[in-house]
């Protein structure tokens, strides 16, 4: 008789991301691409294709307030008011992203279920398959929206009264495409919970590794800086006359670098900073910049080498004000501590990964996912599947069927696992 594992399909798990890859499909000359917002037709595509998915498997699906979908299969015998297993990840994508990136982890739990019910597997618990709204933070928010309003870090009024560009509410958007169910997901109801997700970078190739077992995700914190100057003609104005706001933002990025490197020096290389984006006003060749705005990004798994970069950022912008004549300022919009996988969560896969005869790498995670909040209200864990290049939020994100399937094979061990305790 075959293990649980073993059930596991990879021409069905393959049948389901390539189907979900037609959804906002785009046009391009190197891979596969899709663009999946929040809210739009792709979005409703996709979000149906999984409730049939679903319903074909004989899951019970729900549908939360803010877009939330939960398919509940509760296996003969098993006590449907004990505290479930869940697992998942999302379907939203980044413009222009890539097939794997949140779904691979949404249908290898689908795929998780069917092997478990192909295998008839003795459990005591009822296994969620979760997928969440708005992780990509494409159009309504910051990222990970969903699963902030699962864990209670948001709540559902305000999610829903967030705003795209365009001035349209989720609560407007979940509507027009059938998505604006009622209550609210609540993670810490659950006995714990596993996401499988794409590596987006080369460590488990570069080791050789079929899978990676995540130890912690990195905290972010992300600044907006605005920097004030004063704009005036680039001819008449004498470069002592200057109060150029592009010059004193270009001292803020490299001590942005600067900060950075010499924190890795002291702490470790987990540390990342970077100032990813830049406007500049008035953006005319022939004008002194009179006002710059920046958007840095700091990342670590301790939160004090995270804070160690943000004081140097504000001590920078006191000696651009002192030095440059500039006015500035920084707010601190997204602010998110790293989050520690629990010891159960991680032993489970340790296990899983044995028992499948799968070698595993311990590692951190230098991407948020949606795990991070789940894993403030209850035990969790992630795991990685290996990506090729270590391409992500790109089409050409890729991650062999075949690591897609072995990869799939150790969460159903491990959901095995957490189902038996």
């Amino acid at each position: 008789m075959k293990s649980v594992h073993q059930r596991v399909s990879e021409e069905r798990l393959r049948e389901d991301i390539t189907a979900n890859a037609e959804f906002g499909a785009v046009p391009t000359d190197q891979g596969h691409g899709r663009t999946v917002l929040t809210g739009t037709d792709a979005n409703r595509l996709a979000r149906e294709y999984l409730v049939d998915r679903l319903d074909a498997a004989g899951l019970d699906v729900r549908v939360d307030a803010v877009g939330n979908v939960t398919g509940r299969w509760v296996p003969e015998g098993v006590d449907p008011t004990v505290r479930a297993v869940a697992c998942g990840s999302h379907l939203d994508s980044v413009p222009e992203g890539g097939i794997f990136d949140g779904v691979l982890g949404v249908y290898s739990g689908l795929e998780a279920v069917r092997a478990l019910q192909g295998a008839d597997a003795d459990l005591d618990r009822p296994i969620e398959v979760v997928c969440f709204t708005e992780e990509e933070g494409a159009r309504f928010s910051n990222g990970v929206l969903g699963s902030s309003v699962a864990s209670g870090k948001r709540s559902v009024e305000d999610a829903l009264a967030l705003e795209d560009d365009a001035g349209v509410s989720l609560e407007a958007a979940l509507s027009d495409i059938g998505f604006r169910g009622t209550g609210r997901l609540d993670a810490s109801a659950w006995d714990s919970w596993l996401e499988l997700h794409v590596e987006q970078g080369e460590r488990l190739r570069d080791a050789g590794t079929a899978v990676g077992i995540v130890s912690a995700i990195t905290g972010t914190i992300r600044c907006a800086v605005e920097i004030e100057g004063e704009a005036n003609h680039s001819g008449s104005t004498t470069m002592a006359e200057r109060t150029d706001a592009l010059t004193a933002a270009s001292e803020l990025v490299l001590e942005v670098e600067r900060a950075t490197n010499d924190v890795v020096a002291e702490e470790g290389e987990t540390v990342v900073g970077t100032v990813g984006s830049l406007d500049v006003w008035p953006n005319a060749i022939n004008v002194v910049p009179g006002r710059a705005e920046l958007g840095i990004d700091v990342r670590d798994v301790e939160y004090g080498s995270m804070e160690r970069i943000v004081e140097r950022v504000r001590r920078c912008l006191s000696t651009l004000e002192a030095e440059r004549g500039v006015e500035t300022t920084l707010e601190r919009p997204y602010d998110i501590a790293p989050s520690a996988m629990s010891d159960r969560c991680t032993a489970a896969l340790r296990d899983a990964a044995a028992a499948t005869d799968v070698d595993a790498l311990t590692l951190h995670s230098g991407a948020g996912h949606d795990t991070m909040h789940v894993a403030s209200v209850t035990d969790a864990g992630l795991l990685f599947a290996p990506s090729r290049g270590g391409f992500s939020h790109s089409p050409r994100e890729w991650t062999d069927w075949s690591s897609c399937a072995t990869a799939t094979r150790v969460l159903t061990a491990g959901l095995a696992r957490l189902a038996r305790e």
